[in-house]
């Protein structure tokens, strides 16, 4: 398996007094290290730095220079909390220097700044509520975002790889501030609640011939319905068959645009590896993929944070539906807050499953606690499946 490590620009290049980052990757064995050019807000622990013990990014941000002339409405903010106005930049820079491959990873549609600077341009639920940090792909204003942000991301930067994240659409449930929402949603019930009813996707309603406020009414009742029976475990939103279709085919061809937007603006011969989900409902930083997903890639990344059959069923079935000429990868990580109890025995059987790439959270995030399991998770990787087409 090839192993993709992730940082942010600061790990990568934090301060003099802790030069050690590149050394660390190495010794790990990572393939490649994954930076983050454009990312949502955050706190992140900076274990090995010696100036402080944590970043707090307090905005989505973009570590790139920010060109006046090349931005729409969409506009993405610079940080302040690091020094350099191209901090991606010079963390390839080094990583270059140090002989690791770097890849530009890219978060397209969360932004919680943006969101609520331009409500119109964000998710809205079937009660009027708007997800300031979830952009709606049906907006054409946030597809021209995303793709001025894909090109400006990688203007000047050698990169062999680009790492898509929020690659669709967000929804209901995500991180946000202070989370107070953590045990009161079935999954059916969350899933209704992160169907878009914003305008554009409305007029795509009411192109296909249904009436927007009944949709809304119907999503209302059926959240109503839902919430009434006090079960938690609920998965079937019993939907008509005939609007589930419609809601989904309205996201996905968002979703469909949106990317193909972003791929226009990457290079030819850059390697893709885009962040997404089995189940096409899915919404969030690893959307639900779309019929077409697979094919304009090089490489499909799941989220198989939690070690267990389910993991593993996916990857088999992400395997089964894909080319062969498409990469499954996992997403695991190192970092979460109880510790995966084997992470070896996790890595061995998403590869068993048939994942050809381990995508591994998180190399800055990772103290000396935690470290010996970034070690382990790349060891068995590579023990699990010798990598011998590049593009995988």
């Amino acid at each position: 398996m090839k192993v993709t490590g992730y940082a942010y620009p600061w790990d990568v290049c934090p301060d003099s007094t802790d030069p050690g980052f590149t050394d660390r990757a190495l010794a790990a064995g990572v393939d490649e290290v994954a930076v983050a050019v454009a990312y949502h807000s955050a706190r992140a622990a900076t274990p090995f730095s010696t100036r402080g013990s944590a970043v707090t990014a307090a905005h989505a941000a973009f570590y790139r220079p920010v060109r006046e002339e090349a931005w729409g409405p969409l506009r993405p903010a610079t940080p302040d909390w690091v020094d350099s106005e191209d901090g991606a930049g010079e963390a390839v820079a080094a990583l270059t220097a140090a002989g690791i491959p770097a890849a530009a990873w890219i978060v397209l549609t969360h932004s919680s700044r943006l969101g609520a600077a331009h409500p119109q341009t964000a998710v809205r639920n079937c009660y009027g509520e708007t997800y300031p940090w979830a952009l709606c792909p049906a907006q054409p204003r946030v597809r021209d975002y995303a793709a001025t942000l894909t090109a400006e991301s990688l203007r000047g930067l050698d990169v062999a790889t680009v790492v898509l994240e929020a690659c669709g659409q967000l929804g209901a449930v995500h991180q946000h501030q202070h989370e107070k929402t953590d045990g009161v949603w079935s999954p059916a019930t969350a899933r209704l609640l992160s169907v878009c009813c914003c305008t554009a996707c409305a007029e795509q309603w009411t192109q296909a011939g249904a009436d927007p406020a009944q949709v809304r009414a119907t999503l209302r009742a059926h959240v109503g319905a839902l919430m009434a029976t006090g079960d938690l475990t609920t998965t079937d939103d019993e939907l008509p068959a005939e609007l589930a279709a419609l809601l989904l085919e309205t996201r996905q061809r968002g979703t469909d645009a949106l990317r193909r937007a972003v791929l226009d603006h990457i290079p030819a011969g850059t390697r893709v590896a885009l962040h997404g989900a089995v189940d096409p409902w899915t919404t969030g930083a690893l959307p639900g993929l779309t019929p077409t997903a697979g094919a304009e890639v090089d490489a499909v990344v799941l989220h198989n944070w939690a070690p267990g059959p389910a993991g593993a069923r996916a990857v088999a079935a992400a395997r089964a539906d894909l080319a062969d000429n498409v990469a499954v990868g996992s997403y695991i990580t190192a970092v979460a807050a109880s510790a995966v109890e084997d992470i070896a025995a996790h890595t061995t059987d998403l590869a068993a499953a048939g994942a050809t790439e381990l995508h591994l959270y998180h190399l800055g995030l990772a103290g000396p606690a935690r470290w010996p399991d970034i070690t382990a998770a790349t060891t068995a990787a590579h023990q699990a499946a010798p990598i011998t087409d590049p593009r995988r």
